[in-house]
């Protein structure tokens, strides 16, 4: 959210985990904004959709990441539930989200810990939403699963990568690994796609079948650009900075963009922490990048370690979290100790009359130069 005021001082509010914070720049050091137009479902055409969902039967609705849209679609299923006198479906989710989740819906509702370790049941329904993701292209159900429950298939999901930098956005062989892998599972689910506005689309079906829902996202989310000097990244929502390793598909997302020798700062709470095993391994001395590029055996979160590795000979990236210090550093990255200190740090070692791209949505959005 941007709002210019007749002073020289605009007012931008950028998410930092389940706050928002302002970030304080002068006028003529922000660079001209990419506009957010993204068209938004009507309420009615959400009940519409959700009508093919079968309520009258046992279901279990399992979250996979709890966003805003999430739980409108939740709300939207409890009001059909008893508008119609069938039960509530029971909610799975992540033992850490149990608390926001409960907090956010009636204390009628069961709501308890996902934690199956095999996927049979055919009264699963998966309800997630969409993201961006620099291995597979797309973040979905499918490939949430995939990296939850088969991690034989993951090491050739990343074998079959489209070379050593992200490619979000764009669908290839790793992703194929993932629709094999839920194929064969009686499983459905709720693929929400969604803008800073609210629900853009969404789709109810066999995991495997989101490709066209894929296509939309990316075609929605394209922003073109000028290439860019110095950039501040908002990952736009509490789900996608919980952790580091979930928070750099944002980075993913917009580096295409950044000029040689730039500087962009990731502003990425990390309160559940890093978030990957390979990066944890790594930061101990006991992973190296040349293990992960010629990796027999998969790590958790390796493919971003890779990334991170591979962009950082391109431009330095900063890091507004509340990790260890001693952790950003080893992974090559600058602490900075708050939003305020951003623009403080850029002005001091860009320059006074640097130009910063802000992006307030970065973890649905395609940044692409003009």
């Amino acid at each position: 959210m941007v709002c210019i005021t007749p002073s020289i001082m605009p007012e931008i509010w950028l998410n930092y985990g389940q706050n928002e914070v302002v970030l304080d720049i002068q006028q003529e050091n922000l660079n001209e904004k990419p506009s957010y137009e993204n068209q938004t479902l009507d309420e009615s055409k959400v009940d519409e959709k959700l009508g093919s969902l079968d309520l009258s039967k046992p279901v279990e609705i399992a979250i996979l990441n709890y966003t805003n849209s999430v739980q409108q679609i939740l709300t939207k299923i409890f009001k059909t539930c008893e508008e119609k006198s069938f039960s509530n479906p029971k909610i799975l989710v992540s033992k850490r989200a149990i608390p926001l989740v409960k907090s956010n819906n009636p204390e009628t509702i069961s709501i308890n810990e996902f934690d199956q370790d095999e996927i049979t049941n055919a009264n699963l329904t998966f309800l997630s939403e969409m993201e961006f993701d620099g291995l597979f292209g797309f973040e979905t159900t499918a490939t949430r699963l995939l990296k939850q429950y088969g991690k034989s298939d993951m090491l050739d999901a990343f074998k079959k990568r489209e070379g050593d930098l992200p490619s979000p956005g764009k669908t290839g062989s790793s992703m194929h690994v993932a629709e094999k892998f839920v194929d064969g599972f009686e499983i459905s689910s709720i693929e929400i796609i969604a803008s800073i506005n609210g629900i853009s689309n969404f789709s109810i079906g066999h995991p495997k079948e989101s490709k066209s829902l894929s296509q939309e996202f990316a075609d929605s989310s394209l922003k073109k650009t000028e290439r860019q000097k110095t950039m501040i990244v908002s990952t736009g929502k509490d789900a996608s900075n919980q952790t580091l390793s979930t928070a750099l598909n944002s980075l993913w997302n917009c580096y295409s963009v950044v000029k040689n020798q730039g500087f962009v700062i990731l502003l990425a709470e990390c309160m559940n922490g890093i978030g990957s095993d390979s990066f944890q391994q790594f930061i101990d001395g006991r992973l190296t990048i040349e293990r992960v590029k010629n990796a027999t055996k998969y790590v958790d979160g390796m493919e971003n370690l890779l990334y991170l590795s591979e962009i950082q000979k391109k431009f330095q990236i900063g890091l507004v979290s509340i990790l260890p210090e001693i952790f950003v550093k080893k992974l090559n990255m600058i602490p900075i100790g708050g939003v305020k200190k951003s623009m403080d740090y850029i002005l001091k070692n860009i320059g006074q009359r640097q130009k910063v791209e802000v992006v307030n949505d970065g973890a649905r959005v395609l940044l692409r130069e003009n």
